[in-house]
């Protein structure tokens, strides 16, 4: 499956634009931000290349990103640690994607969410399961959180030095999981996700999410 504008020119055409993409990353790792992307592309100058940033590599989506900013409106939501803890990681999520929507320059008509839950918005929204690898506007988003949230987390592994969060972005790996035995838990990492409530000797409980060790997305 390739992503494609089939959704946002059939909107288009029924009822006009703009059209927004929206998408985000990090809602696995143990540590670090959740962030979301939106995204509204320009029809006239849409970047070749773009598909859902799981199937890209890194060098793809580094190339890809500013050409994105460049010619499309782009708006980022970022829900810290703090607010995923309160709130939890779904609750967070959605709170990034709509800040996200409200960071555009332009007020979008409708907003296709990646996923089957869509956040609080001042436009309709419509989910689309799968969307990052079905629709293009969603598929520049999740480039743009992707690589969004990697700069990020690149940028706290020189405040938390050991811990490898420059590779592994925070993700639940076996490195990871020998850091926090060596180091202990940071700020950074999630209280409200199991393996980091067992680290700090609290049992995991009943509330916590559910998460088990897991390799990086490339």
């Amino acid at each position: 499956m390739h992503a494609t504008f089939e959704l946002e020119a059939n909107e288009l055409q029924l009822a006009g634009g703009p059209i927004a993409g929206v998408d985000e990353a990090g809602r696995g790792p143990w540590a670090g931000p959740v962030v979301a992307a939106a995204v509204v592309l320009d029809l006239r100058n849409i970047p070749e290349g773009i598909a859902d940033s799981k199937a890209l590599d890194a060098e793809t989506r580094a190339f890809l990103f500013p050409l994105i900013l460049a010619h499309a409106d782009v708006g980022i939501g970022i829900a810290d640690v703090g607010r995923i803890d309160k709130d939890n990681i779904l609750q967070a999520t959605l709170w990034a994607m709509g800040q996200a929507i409200a960071h555009l320059k332009c007020r979008p008509r409708l907003a296709l969410i990646d996923g089957n839950k869509a956040p609080i918005a001042t436009c309709q929204t419509r989910t689309v399961v799968k969307g990052d690898a079905r629709c293009l506007s969603i598929a520049a988003a999740s480039i743009v959180a992707k690589v969004t949230r990697d700069r990020l987390m690149i940028e706290l592994s020189n405040v938390h030095p050991g811990y490898g969060f420059e590779r592994h972005k925070g993700y639940g790996t076996p490195e990871h999981q020998r850091a926090i035995k060596r180091l202990g838990v940071t700020d950074l990492h999630r209280r409200s996700f199991k393996p980091v409530q067992l680290a700090l000797g609290l049992g995991g409980g009943p509330g916590g999410t559910d998460v088990v060790v897991q390799a990086q997305p490339s």
